[in-house]
């Protein structure tokens, strides 16, 4: 059923986009990028690879509130070579790459996979956040007033989840059940806990998005032009196509599901060629600023070891 459901999500948002690129075809074809344009281009994707490079360093902060000391440029580096998975099937195995590559370097299993757990999570509270500071021209102009209590209410949500007063019981109670599994007789003694609510790790998270939707800001402005007061509403329509990208299932990477959402929020705004094209575009600089995260990573973990 779970198959089935990735396979219905998928189809629709490819006929969505195909549907979208049909209406807007001439449109399409009618853009041109002139030199300051690649620039601007250039320039978006060195932000996508600083994004990238700087959640590898919010992972870090991760482990660190885990009580689990590391080092930042070797999982820096962790985190960019495996960030490339994410699209392949199934979506998670750059979590797996991250929990093996953790373990081996001596950070507890249980530490590994709560911190690849936290950092999504962190993550969709930074969106959340974002799409609520931009509610004035995003929200209002796109959901209901009981959509955007929702959005509070979600938040609200996610921000007591992440507390350790939450998140502690919750560790504690599957150590005791994995020891009752294990025919385990003593008290399972808990090799980790959240010390302090994960606010760094969180305004890390807030600037990461920051980069990311500035990267596609700065992808629509090389193909048009924008005023500033379309920055909030360019930020929050960022926000939550990302947000659905990473929630909704059957998506590796958000294919699909952020394109379909970005245009169907920002169509009403701007020319729909121009929005078409600037996800098209952004959707290859992003592919490309991962596989070149994971190049450089790779090519310095080489030379560090030569």
């Amino acid at each position: 059923m779970k198959q089935f459901l990735r396979w219905i999500i998928l189809g629709g948002t490819l006929f969505f986009l195909a549907k979208a690129l049909k209406d807007n075809w001439i449109g399409v074809t009618a853009i041109r990028i002139d030199g300051l344009g690649w620039a601007i281009i250039a320039i978006a994707t060195g932000v996508t690879l600083l994004a990238h490079t700087w959640a590898g360093w919010i992972w870090t902060w991760i482990l660190q509130d885990l009580n689990q000391p590391v080092s930042p440029p070797q999982f820096i580096q962790v985190y960019l070579k495996t960030n490339i998975a994410k699209y392949l099937p199934g979506n998670i195995w750059h979590y797996y790459g991250r929990i093996v590559a953790a373990k081996n370097a001596n950070v507890s299993a249980g530490a590994a996979t709560l911190s690849v757990l936290l950092e999504p999570l962190l993550m969709l509270t930074a969106a959340l956040i974002i799409i609520v500071l931009c509610s004035s021209q995003f929200a209002a102009a796109n959901s209901t007033f009981v959509l955007q209590i929702l959005q509070l209410l979600s938040l609200a949500i996610v921000l007591c989840a992440i507390h350790p007063w939450f998140l502690n019981p919750v560790i504690r109670f599957l150590y005791k059940l994995k020891a009752k599994k294990s025919a385990v007789t003593t008290e399972p003694t808990v090799p980790f806990s959240l010390k302090s609510y994960p606010l760094r790790a969180l305004l890390g998270e807030l600037g990461f998005m920051i980069l990311r939707a500035t990267g596609f800001i700065l992808t629509m402005f090389a193909l048009g032009s924008l005023n500033v007061n379309q920055i909030p509403l360019l930020l929050g329509a960022f926000s939550g196509a990302w947000l659905l990208g990473l929630v909704v299932p059957g998506a590796p990477g958000g294919l699909g599901v952020f394109e379909a959402t970005a245009y169907e929020l920002l169509r009403h705004h701007f020319p729909s060629a121009l929005v078409f094209s600037a996800i098209a575009l952004y959707r290859l600089i992003s592919i490309l600023a991962e596989t070149a995260g994971a190049a450089l990573a790779w090519l310095d973990e080489r030379l560090a070891k030569s």
